[in-house]
């Protein structure tokens, strides 16, 4: 029945190379292609031979690319490879409108398998199945035998066709896409598979091919300010919460039922580092700011944990997500285990409620009187949120109980993502009820989200979109602040001035010196978020400021 599926595959190294760049070329840059259609501008004739250009020169591109491995020994394995990876990117880019650059490298190298088990779904399947799988096995089952003098000459052919072709189309039109590539860089991130190897390149760049940088002490001798009396400090890092689904911000739902009787701040105004957890969690740590972070950079210097630990504080982060991205590599750190007898956890993962007992064990165990707990939630982690909070927390129906929330009602997806909020306002609450019965001169919780999400708007889902183009469903976070020192009227009456000031991840690293009250040269009271507060604060009571 299937007799004719063996004379698809290729018998020569050039018809290899021909069919893999057709397919490539018309089936994986489909959605390039549509996306420099739209961005042209047609105006004459000319206008639409540029557009018509642009799948043969994406044929030659690719053939040129493909052509250099033809000289190999693995070429099959190289060409099977690709052809299902770049079905994968298809799918993510068709379904969630994924932008593929280093950023989006990063979080796939970095990601654990749990995280990346979420994404499987049937759909997924069948998908690379049909567009991947099955057509690179046909295209490269068969041995191709041929002798190394023919290969070259097959070789200089397609070379040279290929740069005439692109020479000839570069030349001929170079201002249309000179014009189209300068004012929509985003567009070339479509190209398959190019945007992969590329990506894949700079990732590899970045953090093996360049040698490590000396580890730099940004400050060797911080220090406790020597009148602060017991100070604990909790910071709760949320994941994927987006500003906009808060109702504390002005959001008609209620999803913050739970503390709005805490005597909380909100911040309405909060931007986040970056677009993923990758990058946001140690840049939000760093002292680079957003504009100047750069990864390998910020690893190897300290971070603001490592100041207020080398002052004299216990520092602690226990992680309820996939890691602590190289923050709390240097000093005490934990993950939460997520064994079944857990009856918060199902073997995989645990709902952040589990952070709690942790917690209060550790303050408790704690050795001095100064501490500083980092708690790493799942928060609103997807494609499968209705993972992220236990069934009796399904405030919002109907759901979305499944991982390609694409194919969800819109109402059922922000159900679902609405319900990992409320179950989040639950355990801030709960958070909030245990340090409030601790007896210590100040007690702080400062809750921030790493990144936002998309929900469908403009056909975006999930998060990791660019910085310079991402919507403010990704950039716009929430952060609440929780103190003990709240009762004093003066002081809540001068956070309430702060809090609709324009703030950032760029804020956290002073902001959390002034909470420890950590006497630091790296310290900059201006991005301190309660630093003039804080100060009235402490005048009023009699108290001298660490500043």
């Amino acid at each position: 029945m299937f007799k004719f599926l063996k004379h698809i595959s290729p018998s020569g190294y050039t018809s290899l190379m021909v069919l893999a760049t057709l397919y490539c070329t018309f089936a994986f840059n489909s959605l390039f292609i549509i996306k420099v259609f739209n961005v042209s501008t047609i105006q004459e004739w000319s206008d639409w031979l540029f557009l018509a250009s642009v799948p043969i020169l994406l044929f030659f591109l690719t053939l040129l690319l493909f052509s250099w491995f033809s000289l190999i020994t693995f070429v099959r394995p190289f060409l099977f490879i690709t052809i299902v990876l770049s079905s994968v990117l298809l799918y993510a880019s068709i379904n969630y409108g994924v932008i593929f650059d280093k950023s989006m490298m990063q979080n796939i190298i970095e990601t654990d398998t749990g995280e990346a088990f979420s994404y499987l779904n049937i759909n997924l399947v069948l998908f690379v199945l049909t567009l991947g799988l099955i057509p690179a096995y046909l295209m490269t089952k068969n041995k191709i035998r041929q002798p190394l003098k023919q290969r070259l000459k097959s070789f200089i052919l397609i070379n040279f066709v290929s740069i005439t072709f692109i020479s000839l189309i570069a030349f001929s039109f170079y201002q249309n896409y000179a014009s189209v590539g300068r004012n929509n860089k985003e567009v070339a991130s479509y190209i398959t598979p190019f945007s992969f190897y590329i990506a894949g390149y700079k990732y590899l760049r970045d953090n093996y091919f360049y040698p490590p940088l000396p580890f730099r002490l940004l400050d060797k001798t911080p220090a406790l300010a020597s009148k602060s009396g017991a100070n604990i400090t909790v910071v709760v890092v949320g994941e994927t919460a987006r500003a906009s689904n808060f109702s504390h911000g002005g959001y008609k739902i209620d999803t913050n039922e739970y503390t709005k009787q805490d005597g909380i701040k909100y911040f309405s105004k909060m931007s986040s580092c970056g677009t993923a957890t990758a990058i946001s969690v140690p840049c939000m740590f760093s002292r680079l700011d957003r504009a100047h972070y750069n990864s390998r950079l910020a690893q190897s210097q300290d971070n603001v944990l490592d100041v207020i630990h080398r002052a004299g504080a216990e520092v602690f982060w226990i992680d309820n997500n996939s890691s602590c991205k190289g923050v709390c590599n240097r000093v005490e750190n934990y993950r939460i285990d997520t064994n079944k007898d857990n009856p918060l956890c199902d073997g995989k993962y645990c709902f952040d409620e589990v952070l709690i007992p942790s917690l209060m064990t550790t303050i408790n165990n704690a050795q001095t009187s100064n501490i500083v707990v980092v708690l790493h939630m799942i928060g609103s982690h997807g494609p499968t949120y209705y993972r992220r909070y236990p069934k009796t927390q399904q405030k919002f129906l109907p759901d979305c109980q499944r991982s390609d929330i694409q194919n969800c009602t819109p109402q059922e997806l922000v159900n679902t993502y609405d319900n990992t909020i409320a179950y989040t306002d639950l355990v801030l609450h709960k958070i909030i009820t245990q340090l409030s019965s601790l007896d210590a001169e100040t007690v702080n919780m400062l809750y921030v989200s790493d990144h936002g999400e998309s929900l469908g708007e403009t056909g975006l889902y999930l998060h990791g979109f660019p910085y310079r183009l991402a919507p403010k469903e990704q950039t716009q976070i929430p952060m609440i602040y929780w103190s003990n020192r709240l009762t004093n009227k003066s002081y809540s009456g001068c956070i309430d001035a702060v809090k609709q000031q324009p703030l950032s991840h760029d804020n956290i690293y002073d902001t959390l010196l002034g909470l420890t009250q950590v006497n630091s040269k790296t310290y900059q009271s201006k991005n301190d978020i309660f630093a003039t507060c804080r100060t009235q604060l402490l005048a009023t009571n009699g108290e001298t400021n660490a500043f």
